[in-house]
């Protein structure tokens, strides 16, 4: 009996032992931000690398935007980081809120300031939504503004960089001019019309599993976050209204910039998109992903993506 209760003590302290690196390499929490609760990921990866990647999501979804990609990164990286944005997945959803690029960017920073980053050199990837955030980081970062992170390099991908070439869909039109018919709307949301409106936007080969969609609706939908899509898409105007602030910070920075594109995205069209950001960017890298990838890219050709993002890492 004795040596049977050793026996199971045994196993247990073997079972732990297990599970402590797979409870560390991949861990989600919150932090609060002047009372408000964000959701984040941190997954450790290669022991003894220096290098912290943050991913930076996009619209409308959450940090589950990386899902396929998280674990090749970690074999790259020593942190891999990403977080919800206010009002996005598991993050709260306050309303009436006013919602802001600005006060997003401060949450990265003050995220970075809680992990005890704020003083490393950090690598940005993101997309959509994302990198408007991470062009404010950037225009802080020129001007030394805030001096909370110290970006060492940043990948885009599909999004809308420049008002004249973005084409959001009608749903967003509607919602982004904040009138009598948003609140309806919003409310009459449901699962049929998120799906009905997000699969236009991907590759006719790479097309969500119903599965998916689920998950994707599941991060909206948590604390009513479909209440809030309207005050969110004023991202959309803000855009317009701070054009020369942040397409100008992706244009004065020294810091390595690259983009992996998926042609076939009706918001950002080929190849209209493209010949306006070689033209206003002449000196950022560029990688084209198959014909047939559209605009959530990381989603639809991760293998692809991670190649992309690899090749750019590994070139300076």
């Amino acid at each position: 009996e004795i040596r049977r209760d050793q026996a199971m003590r045994e196993c247990w302290v073997q079972v732990g032992l297990l599970a402590v690196p797979l409870l560390s390499a991949y861990l989600q929490f919150f932090f609060t931000y002047k009372g408000l609760h964000i959701f984040y990921q941190d997954s450790v990866g290669v022991v003894g690398s220096p290098e912290i990647v943050v991913l930076l999501h996009g619209f409308p979804t959450s940090s589950y935007d990386w899902y396929k990609i998280c674990e090749g990164l970690t074999l790259r990286f020593h942190r891999v980081i990403a977080l919800d944005f206010l009002g996005f997945g598991f993050s709260d959803k306050s309303r009436p809120h006013h919602y802001s690029i600005f006060e997003q960017a401060s949450i990265m920073e003050a995220l970075l300031r809680h992990l005890g980053l704020q003083n490393r050199r950090i690598k940005l990837l993101s997309r959509d939504y994302g990198y408007i955030v991470a062009q404010e980081l950037l225009y802080r970062f020129k001007q030394n503004q805030s001096g909370q992170i110290t970006i060492k390099s940043l990948c885009l991908s599909n999004g809308g960089i420049f008002p004249e070439t973005h084409h959001p869909l009608l749903l967003q039109k509607l919602l982004k001019d904040g009138g009598m018919l948003s609140p309806i709307l919003t409310r009459l949301m449901n699962f049929f019309v998120f799906s009905r409106g997000l699969t236009p936007v991907f590759g006719p080969y790479n097309q969500p599993s119903e599965s998916e969609l689920w998950d994707m609706w599941a991060g909206i939908r948590n604390n009513d976050g479909n209440l809030v899509i309207d005050s969110l898409l004023q991202y959309i105007n803000q855009r317009k209204k701070f054009r020369r602030r942040w397409v100008g910070a992706l244009a004065s920075v020294s810091i390595p910039i690259h983009f992996i594109y998926g042609p076939l995205d009706p918001v950002n069209p080929y190849p209209e998109f493209l010949e306006l950001y070689r033209k206003t960017l002449p000196l950022s890298t560029v990688l084209i992903l198959d014909d047939h990838i559209s605009h959530y890219l990381q989603r639809e050709d991760p293998m692809g993506f991670l190649n992309a993002y690899m090749g750019f890492i590994n070139s300076f």
